[in-house]
C-alpha cells in the first residue's frame, strides 16, 4: 500500500518540469538569485577572520556560528519534523563536555588530573574520566553519546503517540535534570564553574591570532558540511516524509509508515548536531559549565530559529546569527532591556512574520496580490495569443476552426 504513495511523492507535480541534476541540484538551490546570495556569503565567510578583530570581534562571530550549527539541527526537528525541542542544552553539553574532559586532561598530562579536581580533593582520576585522554575517543562521544541518548528517548515517547508541549515539556525536564546533576557533581564535572582554561585545540594556539583564525575556519567548515548534508536530508524522501509527519502523522501512519521511527532518527540528527555545536564552543568560549546548558540558553536557541525561519535551514543560520549579534550589540547598551526586546522580537516574529526573516520575500509575494484583490485594484495582464503550438486536426481530415482568424476558408486545417 505504500509504494504507490511513494512512488506518487517521488513523481514531478502537474505543470511543472522534472528536475535534474542529481545531489548538486539537491544541495544547492537551482534558481540563480540564490546560488548568488551563496556565493556572497561564501566569500563573506572567507573575508571575515580578516577584517574582524581577532581578539573579540573574530571569536564572537565563531561563537555564532557555533549557535547556528545547533540551530540547524532545531529547524530539521521542529521546523520539518513538528518537534518542539526546548532541551537542546542536554546534547550541547554532551558534546561540550566530552571535548571539555579531553581538552583537560591533555593540558593536565599524563598520569595527572585536571586542576578543578585537585582542588575538590580528588587525588585518583575517575574511570569515566580515562577514557577521554584519547581524541578519537572524545569525538566518538561527541558523536555518538547523543545519538544513543535521542534514540532511546525518541523510542520510549515517540511509540507513545507524545507530542506537542507534551514533547517540549519533556525535553526541557530532562535538561534541568542534567544541569542540576552536574552541578552536584563539583569534584567530577567541576560543579557550577565547569571547564575552564583551555590553552589549545589539536594544536591550535587559542591565545594567538592566527590560532583564532584557524578556530574560525574549522567552525566555519563544519557548518557547512553539516548544512549541506542537512539539504541533502531535507530534499530526500525521507525528508518529504519527515514533512508528512509533521502535517499529519495519523494519515501517514495509515499509509503503512511508522512514524516513530522517521521522527527518532530526525530528533537523533537534531542531537548530533547541538553536540558538534557545543563541542566546538569549548575552545571558542574557552568554558563549559551548567549555566550555558540551561533552560533559558536551550529556549534562546529557539528564539533564535524561530527569528530566521524554522521552515528553512538558511534561515536558522541567519537567526542564530543575527539574533545573537543583536544581543551582543542591545546588551551593551542596554544591559537589563535585552530580555524584554527579544520577547517582544519573539511575539512579533510569531504574529506578523511565521515564516521568519527568510520567508519575508514569499510571504510580501503572496500576500500581495491579496491585499490588492481587498483593496479592489487589477493588476494589468499581458495580452495576446496563446504561446502554445496549435491544436492538431482530429483524425479523418476533418476542418479545425480557429475562431478570429480570416474566413472560415482560411479557418480549415488540412
Amino acid at each position: 500500500m505504500s509504494a504507490p504513495v511513494a512512488d506518487a511523492a517521488e513523481a514531478p507535480a502537474a505543470g511543472k518540469p522534472a528536475t535534474s541534476g542529481g545531489w548538486r541540484a539537491r544541495v544547492v538551490t537551482p534558481q540563480l538569485p540564490w546560488r548568488v546570495v551563496f556565493i556572497v556569503v561564501l566569500a563573506l565567510g572567507l573575508l571575515a577572520p580578516f577584517v574582524l578583530d581577532p581578539a573579540f570581534r573574530l571569536p564572537l562571530f565563531t561563537k555564532y556560528l557555533c549557535y547556528a550549527i545547533v540551530g540547524v539541527g532545531i529547524a530539521l526537528a521542529w521546523g520539518h519534523g513538528g518537534m518542539l525541542t526546548l532541551g537542546q542544552g542536554l546534547f550541547v553539553g554532551l558534546g561540550g563536555y566530552s571535548m571539555g574532559m579531553y581538552l583537560k586532561l591533555h593540558e593536565a598530562g599524563p598520569g595527572n588530573v585536571p586542576d578543578f579536581m585537585s582542588w575538590s580533593g580528588v587525588e585518583k582520576l575517575p574511570a569515566f574520566w580515562e577514557p577521554f585522554r584519547n581524541p578519537v575517543v572524545a569525538i566518538i562521544g561527541v558523536i555518538v553519546l547523543p545519538i544513543i541518548v535521542a534514540t532511546v528517548l525518541g523510542l520510549l515517547v515517540f511509540r507513545q503517540r507524545v507530542r506537542g508541549a507534551y514533547f517540549a515539556i519533556l525535553t526541557q525536564a530532562l535538561t534541568a535534570a542534567f544541569v542540576i546533576l552536574l552541578i552536584g557533581q563539583q569534584g567530577y564535572t567541576g560543579g557550577t564553574n565547569g571547564l575552564t582554561n583551555f590553552g589549545s585545540f589539536f594544536g591550535i594556539n587559542l591565545f594567538e591570532a592566527n590560532g583564532q583564525r584557524k578556530l574560525y575556519f574549522v567552525t566555519a567548515g563544519v557548518l557547512l558540511v553539516i548544512f549541506l548534508l542537512l539539504r541533502l536530508v531535507v530534499a530526500s524522501r525521507f525528508g518529504r516524509l519527515l514533512l508528512a509527519i509533521r502535517d499529519g502523522e495519523d494519515r501517514v501512519r495509515f499509509l503503512g509508515y511508522d512514524p516513530t521511527v522517521i521522527k527518532t532518527i530526525a530528533f537523533a540528527i537534531s542531537a548530533v548536531t547541538a553536540s558538534v555545536g557545543g563541542a566546538l564552543i569549548v575552545p571558542v568560549v574557552g568554558i563549559i559549565n551548567p549555566g550555558m546548558l540551561d533552560i533559558v540558553p536551550s529556549i534562546e536557541l529557539v528564539i533564535a530559529v524561530a527569528v530566521g525561519g524554522r521552515y528553512s535551514l538558511a534561515g536558522a543560520v541567519i537567526g542564530a546569527v543575527v539574533v545573537n549579534w543583536a544581543r551582543t550589540n542591545f546588551s551593551e547598551d542596554y544591559p537589563s532591556g535585552w530580555t524584554y526586546f527579544q520577547g517582544a522580537l519573539f511575539i512579533g516574529v510569531i504574529a506578523f512574520l511565521p515564516r521568519g526573516i527568510a520567508g519575508i520575500v514569499p510571504q510580501v509575494r503572496d500576500g500581495v496580490p491579496v491585499l490588492l484583490k481587498r483593496l479592489g485594484i487589477t493588476l494589468p495582464t499581458r495580452s495576446g495569443p496563446p504561446g502554445g503550438p496549435p491544436a492538431a486536426p482530429p483524425p479523418g481530415g476533418a476542418p479545425v476552426l480557429i475562431p478570429g482568424q480570416g474566413t472560415p476558408e482560411a479557418k480549415e486545417a488540412v
